[in-house]
């Protein structure tokens, strides 16, 4: 085995421990760990890459392990995150907030695909999907004022998972500019998600590493 194919293949095992202890710390807390635009893009990547355009295996039998998490935190999308959404919108705006989010999200990805193939076309989209849920995690922690649905746990998680898939295409040769630049973004900006969890977490007079 390859060092690249071993570094995908753990980022594909920590990317499974940030879904489930996401789903997780949603059960806990009653409140979903994903924001919504992160969520549909999640899923829309895992439908198109799993069955539209399968990827190579073994990243094939990853995306049908995510596609199936992904499924569990849209069904406590839509159990938990009502109350949430009423306070910045008419409830009845919930459902076709979803249902257009994952459509764009769903066809952004469809045509980018078709434009630059499976290969290209799977490993643009993921990063760009990863940088956009690395800035919403931040903004999410924000605009929620506490930790809910969040845990240390996840965000190093995530860190460590996109850590080995970047290391993975650049030992593999993916080193492009653009991809470069996506790499180092999404991990300053996983590591201050991290640093102003943790400052949360403080505040609210919770021990970091109790919270799983």
């Amino acid at each position: 085995m390859t060092t690249p194919t071993a570094l995908a293949i753990l980022s594909g095992i920590f990317w499974t421990i940030t879904y489930l202890l996401i789903i997780r710390r949603s059960i806990q807390d009653k409140s979903v760990g994903m924001p919504l635009v992160a969520l549909c893009m999640n899923i829309s990547w895992e439908f198109i890459f799993s069955f539209v355009f399968p990827s190579r295996k073994p990243q094939l039998y990853i995306n049908y392990v995510w596609f199936f998490l992904d499924l569990v935190i849209v069904i406590q999308y839509f159990k938990f995150n009502k109350f949430e959404f009423s306070k910045h919108f008419p409830q009845n705006f919930f459902h076709p907030a979803f249902f257009s989010t994952l459509a764009v999200s769903f066809l952004n990805m469809l045509f980018i695909t078709y434009e630059f193939g499976r290969d290209r076309g799977a490993i643009y989209t993921a990063f760009q999907i990863n940088l956009i849920m690395s800035m919403l995690f931040i903004s999410m922690l924000l605009s929620r004022g506490d930790v809910r649905g969040q845990s240390m746990y996840i965000a190093i998680a995530k860190t460590i998972g996109t850590a080995c898939a970047s290391l993975s295409l650049y030992l593999s040769g993916s080193s492009s500019m653009l991809l470069i630049f996506l790499y180092l973004s999404i991990f300053l900006f996983d590591l201050a998600y991290s640093v102003l969890l943790h400052i949360k977490i403080k505040e609210q007079r919770i021990h970091p590493w109790k919270r799983a």
